[in-house]
């Protein structure tokens, strides 16, 4: 194969003598990069955001009191909101929440959506600065006898750069979005965390609520075949009747047959609580075998709530995070009305001689300063420009309406707490006073002054009062770990920016 070369004039004596050819090269390389620090320089003075800029919205004014039912001198401070479950000073309470917030597949994911934004946010910023990309190549070639070139193998090798000025804040507003939607992103991770720990909390409440109640259920039994006992004594002595027994029988299998679905009920919170916790269900820790008390704290603890906390709550964060990423957007589509102008370039070796490419003599570039600029496109950037503000108004509206559901389930769970402890008050009271006819309506049949029906329905109140006593206890503790919840508290680690 003909390899094509090229042949140099040597200089000549007479005249002025020329500069070599790679110092003039060089020459205009400079001038460029002279005029180039200019124009970033006028795009750096000149360079302006478009768009209106994120304000977040103005809360309503907030309110978090309790109910004069309940009194006391110390308000929750945020330190203690962010780790509330230790004032419940229960260690098996507490393992179970650090077991959740490290091992919650949820809570995993929602660490890798985090993630994910965050390379996101690496992309979008990357389009802020300029692009180098390095390139070689070998070509063999082979044109017709009528080109200027035969054939041969062409060497090359370099560098291609470009970056876009930016003037009117296209791509910094895309940055800004970026940003928005990774803070967005960093709240979903909290309002998972805060979630998270406030199930297993209640779980665990309802856990042990339905053992108390199992607990009544049982005592229940036991006495009520002590009667049982007593009232077939008797019948077997002439003194009762038939029907007092199998009035005393029927009674106590219908508290019998309320233990099964009570055991029914604390394998599925087992299970429950081993889902929340990462663990397989069925092995969970040998502390949850044996029944614990209820927790609970006094109910002075809430009173004076500063109601700054409620603006903590990571879905309002989340809410108000994502209208300024649309903001952002917003302004990104009205830069696409403006011109975009852009610097691209090439430098580097170029030779038909492999042993010539490291030459001065093969050394090429090319410099390209481009405007783009939109013209005609049938009013579909002026379309997109409304679509983006319609996308901005329903992420405003969907950030007020976080700040007033936020409101409402505040204090829902606030007066849900107090009104508890007023209904446990009474459900006391009816409680020793069931227990107290029980006693009487028993002496009494046994004397023989009444027959067997009072004391069945003495049996039946002081079954139904003890069951719902302990299912209050539980409901007060579900209702402080709502108002925990609902003042976004678990959250300990402030999101990335």
């Amino acid at each position: 194969m003909k390899n094509v070369s090229t042949t140099t004039t040597p200089p000549t004596t007479d005249g002025p003598r020329r500069p070599p050819k790679h110092c003039a090269a060089q020459g205009r390389a400079a001038t460029i990069l002279h005029y180039t620090f200019y124009i970033l320089h006028f795009s750096l003075l000149s360079g302006c955001l478009l768009g209106p800029d994120h304000t977040p919205p103005a809360p309503p004014a907030l309110t978090a009191e309790l109910p004069q039912t309940l009194t006391a001198a110390d308000a929750i401070t945020l330190a203690e909101l962010t780790s509330w479950w230790d004032a419940f000073d229960d260690p098996v309470l507490t393992g179970l929440i650090h077991a959740a917030l490290s091992s919650n597949r949820t809570l995993r994911a929602a660490q890798a959506a985090v993630r994910e934004s965050r390379e996101r946010l690496a992309i979008a910023h990357a389009s802020l600065r300029p692009a180098l990309d390095a390139n070689g190549a070998v070509n063999r070639f082979s044109n017709s006898d009528n080109s200027t070139r035969g054939s041969g193998t062409l060497y090359h090798a370099g560098f291609d750069a470009s970056w876009e000025l930016d003037l009117f804040g296209r791509n910094r507003r895309g940055n800004e979005a970026a940003l928005a939607t990774l803070e967005a992103d960093a709240a979903t991770l909290a309002n998972t965390w805060v979630t998270l720990a406030a199930e297993t909390a209640a779980t665990y409440v309802q856990l042990q609520t339905a053992r108390a109640r199992l607990d009544v259920a049982q005592t229940n039994l036991l006495l009520q075949t002590q009667t049982l006992d007593l009232i077939s004594s008797r019948h077997a002595s002439g003194i009762a009747s038939g029907l007092a027994t199998e009035q005393a029988r029927y009674i106590l299998e219908q508290t019998r047959s309320s233990i099964p679905l009570l055991l029914a009920r604390e394998e599925a919170l087992l299970n429950v609580l081993a889902v929340l916790t990462g663990a397989l269900p069925g092995e969970l820790s040998p502390e949850l075998a044996a029944p614990r008390p209820i927790p609970e704290i006094p109910p002075q603890h809430l009173v004076g709530l500063p109601a700054e906390l409620l603006r903590n709550r990571p879905d309002i964060r989340r809410a108000e995070r994502l209208l300024a990423a649309q903001t952002a957007r917003v302004a990104q589509a009205d830069a696409e009305r403006y011109p975009r102008i852009s610097l691209s370039g090439s430098i580097g070796l170029e030779s038909i001689n492999l042993g010539d490419l490291v030459k001065p003599s093969s050394r090429f570039w090319d410099f390209l300063p481009a405007v783009h600029l939109p013209v005609f496109n049938a009013g579909a950037i002026r379309a997109n420009i409304r679509v983006q503000s319609a996308l901005e108004e329903q992420a405003l509206a969907l950030c007020e309406q976080a700040i007033l559901e936020a409101v409402a389930e505040l204090r829902s769970a606030l007066a849900a707490y107090a009104r508890e402890y007023a209904r446990r008050d009474a459900l006391l009271a009816a409680q020793d006073a069931a227990r107290e006819a029980h006693r009487l309506a028993q002496d009494q049949y046994l004397n023989g002054l009444i027959d067997f029906n009072a004391t069945l329905d003495a049996q039946r109140a002081l079954l139904a009062f003890g069951d719902t006593l302990a299912a209050s206890d539980g409901l007060i503790t579900q209702h402080l770990i709502a108002v925990y919840k609902a003042l976004g508290g678990g959250w300990k680690t402030p999101p990335p920016r």
